[in-house]
């Protein structure tokens, strides 16, 4: 019970002890900020892509080892480098150009143009003459003799023959798959010029809308910052209680305990007093009837009837009372001291400490309800600032001669494409059916392949009419007259297709890739003045081409391309403090005063103070203690009458038997109507005897330390109230600045790389060259290739098909000949018919 109690007493007071000097060794202004949640990111929606150009790349294909096959053919064609001189003169003063300045450049294509020209005189003639030697029956006739090795030369010609029109028909096929490759990509080409150029303006045009948008998206931070602020006030307030409720709540309960002691001291020193007096009272009452009873009691031991009575005797002498409670310290001085107390309602004292404690939250919302509206109206200013950027970006005037160049390039590039068009249109057509001729040639060349080997196997005698292989004969023939017819033509427009694409590979598309296009461009004086592109396009003067194109590729704005950044810094604009200088300022400045939290107010300290020096700590209580050991009565009243009560019945005189058991019965009584209330009384005096001895030799550093405490935190609240406010204020500064920061940032990256990007001119170049070189001229150039590997074989395919016609018609002698020219001496002649 008590000792029990007495240790949970004590442990609960260190714990309290340990909880405040916790709270005051470790102030709330050390608490770091709350770490910033996933939702402290903005997300800000990019509607400004769909004026962006999309990047075109070369897509792989399964003729790109014929694509790299004519591009080596073409570097050995063309060896020179890019003819600067010759460009230079051609651009600035073109009737200077001499014929051998583009001869020397063109050399490789000179000698091919001579090829072609041979073989376009070369082939119609041979065909004529053909003709005149088959009118005189001199070509394709018959053979005159049948020899052993006829047999042989025969599948060697359908060999050579065969092989040449396989290749012929991989040629033909690549040339068709290519040229409607061309045909694929060419009108979408041609329409990727005025559509990427009208792209182009579309992205400067719409640079200030573009800005206005990026403006507008403000509108994400500024509702983030106000959802803020709605509850910061709140916020603030629960960080400031629940930092402070330890300490509060540790002296709350300190002050709780000393007035719990003052309560339960008053309480006990009054039973300490009453019940001394009423045991002094009750022991002047009991002394004349003991002294009586111990009379009576020994003289009947002492009574010769009695039987055994001297054993008893003894104990009856010694019977006389024990403690004597009016020889201890008197407490009336102390209940003097005391006398009123406690004068406050402790109860109602703790309970209102505690209410003021815990109004803080409301308290702070109501402290901060203007500076919110405040700092509501900075974000009203703050989205007028913003607003600036769009409004002072200077880029319409330094954009309008970038897009009149755009126009007059879409303007001035129409008529070449509508001319690119048209020829290309013809190209087809004539690639179609020259195509369509070569494909007849080779069905001409099969079916009479076919027709001659099948009549040559039908036929008994060499020198037998067989209808069969005279139509394959004829069929090679008309083969035959269709190359000689048509050769010609083919040779032309392989070289009028590979002049052109040739060019557009070695002369353009080759110095692309490697720059030197670029590096031609930006040599002063390689223009004329009306191309000086770097005018035009309102370059820097220190800046060209070459690292222009570098720079948008890198994702440069259109301002450091366009010296922008020299009437307008982008940087300077998007510094944050230019933005936030206001509601860093009011926030950084704004104090609250969340009123005094009273916990002790003046009258229950002076109670408190009051209890310390009644001299409740100077009463001897070990005087009590001491007494408190000594019974009421020396002898045990109980223990004396069952003693008389067993020596009654050994008695055999029945009057002094009487006598005996009525002395018992009067002690038994005594027992029970006053020694046993004094000694529930003596129970009483000890505890509250216990509870003081306990209480007295620590009352005054207690009641002093509890005082100190309350003292100390009562004026810390304050302090550390403002403390823990800055630092929230402090948290939510940065929170909100890294809204600002984020939006900053956003801005500037959007204007640089979307909106205010030059990149878009970068990849229009870029796709430019893909759409020329890799999806057109790459299929242009495998189309002539191709069509000119069939035309070239169609020389041996000539020959090759004259020689077999006169294996697949008879033989005009039907003697077969020996190598040595010998008759074979059992050939039984016969006549025939022979139809020559």
């Amino acid at each position: 019970g008590a000792p029990g109690s007495l240790l949970a007493t004590a442990g609960a007071m260190r714990a309290a002890g340990l909880l405040l000097a916790w709270a005051l060794l470790h102030p709330a202004a050390t608490q770091q900020c709350h770490p910033a949640s996933p939702g402290g990111v903005l997300r800000f929606t990019d509607r400004h892509a769909e004026i962006r150009v999309p990047a075109l790349h070369r897509v792989p294909s399964s003729l790109d080892p014929l694509y790299g096959l004519v591009r080596r053919c073409l570097d050995l064609i063309q060896q020179n480098p890019l003819p600067t001189e010759l460009l230079r003169t051609a651009l600035n003063d073109p009737g200077s150009v001499r014929t051998s300045q583009v001869v020397q450049y063109e050399l490789g294509y000179v000698v091919c143009a001579a090829v072609a020209l041979l073989f376009t005189v070369a082939v119609p003639v041979a065909g004529m003459c053909f003709c005149y030697c088959r009118s005189r029956r001199r070509c394709g006739g018959r053979l005159r003799a049948h020899r052993r090795s006829l047999g042989c030369r025969r599948r060697c010609l359908l060999a050579c023959l065969s092989f040449t029109s396989l290749i012929i028909l991989i040629s033909v096929t690549c040339a068709f798959v290519t040229s409607q490759r061309v045909k694929g990509q060419m009108e979408p080409g041609l329409g990727a010029v005025p559509s990427t150029l009208r792209t182009l303006r579309q992205h400067l045009a719409n640079v200030p809308q573009g800005v206005q948008m990026v403006v507008d998206k403000f509108e994400v931070p500024r509702k983030q910052i106000i959802s803020d602020l709605a509850g910061l006030s709140r916020s603030v307030g629960l960080s400031i209680h629940a930092q402070l409720k330890a300490m509060t709540y540790a002296a709350l309960a300190d002050l709780q305990d000393r007035a719990g002691d003052l309560q339960t001291s008053l309480h006990h020193l009054q039973i300490l007093d009453r019940t001394a007096r009423a045991l002094a009272a009750a022991r002047a009452e009991l002394e004349p009837a003991l002294r009586e009873r111990r009379r009576r009691v020994v003289a009947l031991l002492d009574d010769p009837r009695c039987t055994s009575c001297a054993s008893v005797l003894g104990r009856a002498q010694s019977l006389e009372l024990g403690a004597d409670y009016g020889q201890v310290p008197s407490v009336e001085k102390v209940l003097k001291a005391t006398a009123g107390l406690p004068r406050s309602d402790f109860a109602e004292m703790i309970r209102q400490g505690n209410g003021t404690f815990n109004s803080i939250p409301e308290l702070t919302v109501e402290r901060m309800a203007q500076v919110i509206q405040d700092l509501r109206d900075d974000l009203a200013r703050t989205a007028e600032k913003v607003q600036s950027i769009a409004d002072g970006f200077p880029l319409p005037d330094y954009t309008r001669p970038v897009s009149e160049a755009l126009l007059k390039a879409e303007d001035r590039s129409q008529p070449y494409l509508r001319e690119a068009e048209r020829f290309e249109h013809y190209r087809w057509i004539a690639g179609t059916v020259l195509c369509s001729i070569i494909l007849l040639i080779l069905a001409c060349n099969v079916t009479g392949m076919a027709l001659g080997a099948y009549g040559l196997s039908k036929r008994e005698d060499p020198s037998d009419y067989e209808c069969r292989g005279e139509a394959g004969a004829k069929f090679l023939l008309v083969g035959v007259g269709l190359a000689f017819l048509f050769s010609w033509l083919l040779i032309l427009l392989v070289f009028a297709t590979f002049l052109v694409g040739g060019n557009i590979q070695t002369l353009v598309c080759r110095n692309w890739v490697n720059q030197e296009i670029y590096k031609f461009i930006d040599t002063p004086g390689n223009l004329p003045p009306s191309m000086n592109l770097t005018r035009q396009l309102n370059l820097r003067r220190d800046s060209n081409l070459s690292s222009a194109y570098r720079e948008c590729k890198s994702g440069a704005g259109l301002w450091e391309v366009l010296q922008l950044d020299r009437s307008y810094d982008l940087d300077e604009h998007l510094k944050s403090p230019k933005y936030t200088a206001d509601f860093q300022k009011r926030l950084g400045e704004f104090t609250a005063n969340l009123g005094d939290v009273r916990l002790l107010r003046s009258e229950g300290r002076q109670d408190l103070e009051t209890f310390a020096r009644s001299g409740v700590d100077e009463v001897d209580y070990g005087r009590f203690q001491e007494e408190m050991k000594n019974p009421v009565v020396q002898t045990s009243l109980p223990g004396l009458a069952r003693n008389l009560e067993g020596l009654q019945k050994m008695q055999r005189n029945s009057t002094v038997a009487g006598r005996l058991a009525a002395e018992a019965r009067a002690l038994w009584q005594m027992q029970n109507s006053t020694v046993q209330s004094q000694e529930a009384l003596v129970a009483k005096l000890g505890e509250s005897v216990q509870f003081l001895s306990r209480l007295a030799p620590h009352l005054k550093e207690r009641v002093k330390r509890t005082l100190a405490t309350t003292a100390s935190v009562e004026a810390r609240l304050p302090v550390q109230a403002q403390q823990i406010l800055r630092q929230e204020l402090g948290c939510f500064t940065r929170k909100e600045l890294r809204y600002f920061t984020q939006y900053l940032n956003w801005v500037g990256q959007t204007l640089r790389e979307d909106v205010a990007s030059c990149q878009p001119l970068a990849t229009a170049l870029d796709n430019g060259r893909v759409i020329l070189c890799d999806r057109i001229a790459d299929p242009w150039n495998a189309f002539w290739f191709s069509l000119g590997c069939c035309t070239f074989f169609l020389i041996p395919n000539i020959i090759f098909a004259v020689r077999l016609t006169k294996h697949f018609r008879p033989i005009r002698n039907r003697l077969i000949s020996t190598g040595s020219e010998e008759t074979c001496p059992f050939h039984i002649p016969r006549v025939t018919a022979l139809k020559l």
